[in-house]
């Protein structure tokens, strides 16, 4: 089977080409043998395409929580950091991931730090991950540095995890009744609207919004298609606007339930993270400029920004805090009693522990209420299709 690849040779420079291997992992191993850092490599033949699909250039949370997970007990064990690189690089199972810890050691190797060959990937490793590497590297507590950034990095993975897996089972039901919807005004409407049409017999609203709505789509499905796509571009170049961000983000924690949940989600993490970047003895308003880029909302990085702006400039993080409505007065008043008791980092702990268990159990009430409502709407469209379809051939048949 024949690979394309691209690679940078030992003097750095960019190589592209293919190789013939059983499988890709085997190519992986030629390139290696022959002095290349492999970059990416694919089946010829699809790399045009994947070229261009930026989710196959992604790295998966789980790989990285590994790969943070064994580079810690290998560098506890005193492997040095090069070998222990090396090491990990035959582990991993994402070849971008592969590719990327062959550039940092080779980095590493050539005298670079292992927090600064990092921050080349900021894609995959955020400022909460290098800055806790270059507090581990100044104080000399690298394996302790790196376990804790571990255990962080799972409670972080657990949490997002649980919100998937709690919202995937609506999703899935939403999608399927969209699609069978869509199916049934195409192929199982068309003949019963034209039994109806032909009765020459006056009918209900209901029947006839559903035969308009039937004749479009058997006539115009390709517009419907065309407005769907365009609706969904349209809104994803929007979101990529830095004022589309924050218009969307202002949304998510303002729509009544579910905006409560987005500001628990923002504020385990917010907690979790500054906590994490203070006990690796990252400065105050370094840790929450870091924070600011890893919470995930454009309303709370604003806030985040502005409170280190304002702690840099005397004030406490509590008093800055306070100001802003988006912050619990919980958060404010918790952080208050941290920072005056020198305790900040242990009490942010607490914090992050409490809000993950309020994510939790919101979560289960919302997944709980989620399948009545969903049983509803099924129920309504039943009845909606009943009363326009059904019941007008029900009376046609018991007319003649």
């Amino acid at each position: 089977m024949e690979f394309a690849y691209q690679a940078r040779d030992n003097q750095g420079n960019f190589r592209t080409g293919t190789v013939e291997a059983v499988s890709e992992g085997t190519a992986f191993d030629v390139l290696r043998a022959h002095g290349l850092i492999v970059i990416k490599i694919l089946p010829a033949g699809k790399v045009d395409i994947l070229e261009r699909i930026k989710i196959f250039d992604r790295v998966p949370m789980k790989e990285v929580v590994l790969f943070s997970r064994q580079l810690a007990t290998l560098i506890d064990a005193k492997v040095p950091i090069v070998q222990s690189l090396h090491v990990l690089e035959t582990q991993v199972s994402s070849s971008k991931l592969k590719s990327v810890l062959a550039d940092i050691a080779q980095h590493v190797e050539s005298g670079e730090s292992l927090s600064s060959a990092t921050a080349r990937y900021p894609q995959i490793f955020s400022n909460l991950y290098v800055n806790l590497l270059r507090a581990g590297e100044l104080s000399g507590t690298m394996d302790e540095s790196l376990g804790y950034l571990a255990n962080q990095l799972e409670k972080d993975y657990d949490l997002r995890s649980k919100v998937i897996g709690s919202l995937s089972y609506p999703a899935f039901i939403v999608a399927a009744l969209i699609i069978v919807g869509f199916l049934m005004f195409i192929y199982v409407l068309p003949p019963l609207v034209a039994i109806l049409q032909d009765s020459k017999v006056e009918l209900p609203f209901t029947t006839k919004i559903l035969i308009a709505t039937t004749n479009f789509f058997q006539n115009f499905w390709w517009l419907a298609i065309i407005i769907i796509v365009s609706s969904i571009s349209g809104f994803t170049f929007y979101i990529k606007t830095t004022g589309g961000r924050y218009v969307i983000d202002a949304l998510k924690i303002r729509v009544p339930v579910i905006g409560k949940l987005f500001q628990k989600i923002y504020m385990a993490r917010f907690a979790r993270n500054l906590s994490t970047l203070i006990f690796g003895g990252i400065p105050i308003v370094q840790a929450l400029d870091s924070v600011s880029d890893i919470v995930g909302n454009a309303v709370y990085k604003e806030i985040i920004l502005d409170a280190s702006i304002q702690v840099r400039n005397g004030k406490s993080i509590a008093s800055a805090l306070t100001q802003r409505p988006e912050f619990p007065v919980i958060v404010a008043q918790m952080t208050q009693i941290g920072e005056s008791t020198g305790r900040l980092q242990e009490i942010l702990e607490k914090l992050a522990v409490f809000y993950e268990k309020e994510v939790d159990s919101v979560l289960k009430v919302l997944t709980t209420l989620l399948e009545p409502v969903i049983m509803m709407f099924l129920g309504l469209a039943v009845a909606v299709m009943v009363a326009g379809i059904l019941l007008p051939i029900y009376n046609l048949a018991g007319a003649t």
